[in-house]
C-alpha cells in the first residue's frame, strides 16, 4: 500500500511542478491564458491524437468495442449530471462547466501511470486507446457543450467544423486504412507538436489560477467529485459485460474511468468562455482528494 501511495504522488507531483510553472509565468510574464488554450486546441491536440491513432496497433474489433462503452460512459454521465444540475437550479453556463468537468476524464497524464503500475505493460495500450476515444470525444462533444454555454446547439455543433483535431482524425484513420507509410517529415512534426500538448494544458491550468480564475463552488463541485470519482468507475463496471469486455480489460477501463477531471476541461473553458475559474477549481479539488477514491478502487480490482 505504501508503494501505491508513492506512485500516486509520483504521478501527481509532476502536474502540480508544471502547473507551478504557468503559476510563474503568470507573475512574471503578461502570458495570456485564451493565446495559449488556442495554441493548444488548434495546433499541439490534433498532433497529439494523430500520434496517438496511427501508433495504436490494437485489434478493430476491440477497437470498436471500447470506442462504444466510451461514448456510452461519457452520455449516460452527461445526462444524469444534466438532470441533477438542472434540479439545483444551476444556470446555463454552470451546467455547461458542470457536465463537462463530470464526463471527461483524465486518462491520460494521470490514468495511463497507475494503469501501467496496476496492471502492467500489457494493459497500456488499452488505457491508452479509453485516453485517444474520451479526449476525442472531448474535443467534439466537449466543444458543444462548452459552446452552448454561450450559443445555440447548431452554432455550436458548427463549432466542431472549426476544429483541426477533426481533420487530423480523418488522416489518420486514411492511413491506417490505407495503410499508407507517414512520410518521415510529418511524423516527426506530429510528433514533437503533439508531446507539448499535455504540458501546455497543464500551464494553462496554473494560469487561470495566477490569475485569479478559480472559484469553488460546492454543490457542482461536490456533484462532480461524487459522479467522477465513484459513480463513473461503478457505472462503468457495470455496462462493461455489455460490450465483451472483460478480464484485465474490464478492470483497465474500470480504472480510467475513475480518474479526476481531465485539465482539457480547462482548456475549452477558457476557449468559449463556459466559467474558465470553475473548470480550473473542478481539475485542482479532484485531482488532490482522488487517491481517496483510486486506491480502493484499485483494491477492489485486485490490483
Amino acid at each position: 500500500m505504501n508503494e501505491l501511495f508513492v506512485i500516486l504522488l509520483n504521478n501527481l507531483l509532476p502536474i502540480f511542478l508544471i502547473a507551478g510553472v504557468g503559476a510563474l509565468l503568470g507573475s512574471f510574464t503578461e502570458l495570456n491564458p485564451r493565446s495559449l488554450s488556442q495554441l493548444v486546441l488548434y495546433v499541439f491536440s490534433p498532433c497529439l491524437i494523430f500520434n496517438l491513432l496511427t501508433q495504436s496497433n490494437i485489434d478493430n474489433i476491440v477497437f470498436l468495442r471500447v470506442a462504444l462503452f466510451s461514448f456510452v460512459l461519457v452520455l449516460i454521465l452527461g445526462v444524469i449530471t444534466w438532470i441533477a444540475g438542472a434540479a439545483l437550479k444551476f444556470d446555463r453556463t454552470l451546467i455547461s462547466s458542470t457536465v463537462m468537468a463530470t464526463v471527461f476524464m483524465n486518462a491520460g497524464n494521470y490514468g495511463l501511470p497507475v494503469v501501467l503500475f496496476a496492471f502492467g505493460p500489457e494493459a497500456v495500450p488499452i488505457a491508452g486507446l479509453f485516453f485517444v476515444v474520451n479526449i476525442s470525444l472531448a474535443y467534439t462533444a466537449g466543444t458543444v457543450i462548452a459552446s452552448l454555454s454561450s450559443t445555440d446547439l447548431k452554432k455550436a455543433t458548427l463549432n466542431l467544423l472549426k476544429l483541426p483535431l477533426i481533420y487530423a482524425v480523418l488522416l489518420a484513420l486514411l492511413f491506417i486504412n490505407t495503410g499508407w507509410r507517414i512520410p518521415v517529415p510529418l511524423a516527426r512534426a506530429a510528433q514533437l507538436l503533439g508531446d507539448a500538448a499535455i504540458p501546455c494544458m497543464i500551464i494553462l491550468l496554473g494560469l487561470q489560477l495566477k490569475s485569479g480564475n478559480f472559484r469553488v463552488q460546492w454543490a457542482p463541485i461536490a456533484l462532480i467529485a461524487g459522479l467522477r470519482l465513484v459513480v463513473s468507475p461503478v457505472l462503468a463496471a457495470l455496462i462493461l459485460p455489455h460490450f465483451g469486455l472483460f478480464g484485465q480489460t474490464g478492470g483497465t477501463l474500470a480504472l480510467q474511468a475513475g480518474m479526476p477531471t481531465a485539465v482539457i476541461t480547462t482548456l475549452l473553458s477558457t476557449e468559449y468562455d463556459a466559467n474558465p475559474a470553475f473548470a480550473s477549481s473542478a481539475v485542482f479539488i479532484t485531482t488532490i482528494i482522488s487517491p481517496l477514491t483510486i486506491t480502493p478502487l484499485l483494491t477492489i480490482l485486485g490490483a
